[in-house]
């Protein structure tokens, strides 16, 4: 893996893109933490600075080109251009998320579940922005440096969610899938360009966002973390440093030279598990 490269890491104040900043600086990387949450990231860039790695917390907003130009400049003052950029930035939202797996004509009649007639536009409009545009915007910013260089590396994070929608929150299902699709398109459209698109597709791993669905105050599994993990062959939630593998073979221009437009399932089983 060759070092002194630069990193641009949007959503990296997360715990899937820290894990992935702190792996990337150790190997000789200059990364570029970006996130609407600076003062998150700052503290994850302070941690990695000390510890001997290079590193810089950049305020970004992913749904607002004019913020990543700024973020753009920044990064090339501090590292010159970029080389790699992983779109990390993503999320759900609660207006698009039904309050049962299951329709019920009953739902409709209350007012305290979310049916799927209840669904907010404004909602879902957020998740697929936050997650598509989200990731089609840096990459617009960030890449006129790999066209600038010959040569570039782009990795999304799509979901299992794209693959197999879950249960109760469709604008995330279908915008991870309009992720990993945006993926396959863009990895043929710069093919030429000498850059290559992947993408990592991780399975069930206990993050900030999704903590209070997976346990109750208490710490206990809730029931949707019993059936996640049914439905895991390896019956356990991933540990973040388990996609660091997936990570540094797609980072690697000697190990993966040859590969563009695939996304990468990292997900102890799930995807191959038809339940029963």
């Amino acid at each position: 893996m060759q070092t002194n490269k630069t990193v641009v890491i949007t959503g990296a104040a997360g715990v899937l893109c820290s894990t992935f900043a702190f792996d990337l600086a150790q190997k000789g990387m200059n990364v570029a933490l970006l996130d609407l949450n600076v003062t998150a990231a700052q503290k994850v860039a302070d941690e990695i600075n000390k510890k001997g790695g290079k590193a810089i917390a950049v305020e970004a907003n992913v749904l607002e080109k004019e913020s990543l130009e700024k973020a753009h400049e920044i990064v090339k003052q501090e590292f010159g251009t970029c080389d790699i950029l992983i779109n990390g930035a993503g999320g759900n939202n609660p207006k698009g998320t039904t309050s049962s797996e299951y329709f019920l004509k009953d739902d409709m009649q209350d007012e305290n579940l979310t049916s799927f007639f209840d669904l907010d536009p404004k909602g879902i409009e957020f998740v697929f922005n936050l997650n598509f545009l989200g990731t089609l915007l840096p990459t617009q910013v960030f890449t006129k440096d790999f066209i600038e260089n010959n040569k570039g590396n782009i990795i999304n994070i799509s979901s299992m969610n794209a693959l197999k929608p879950l249960t109760k929150i469709p604008a995330y299902s279908g915008a991870k899938a309009a992720v990993s699709n945006f993926t396959q398109w863009l990895a043929v459209h710069f093919a030429n360009q000498n850059i290559r698109v992947n993408a990592i597709a991780p399975g069930f791993f206990v993050t900030n966002q999704n903590k209070a669905l997976l346990f109750d105050e208490n710490g206990n599994p809730t029931a949707r973390t019993h059936k996640i993990l049914a439905h895991t062959p390896m019956a356990r939630f991933g540990k973040p440093e388990e996609l660091l593998g997936t990570l540094e073979w797609l980072v690697n221009e000697e190990a993966s030279s040859f590969v563009t437009g695939i996304v990468v399932p990292v997900d102890g089983g799930f995807s191959a598990y038809s339940g029963v």
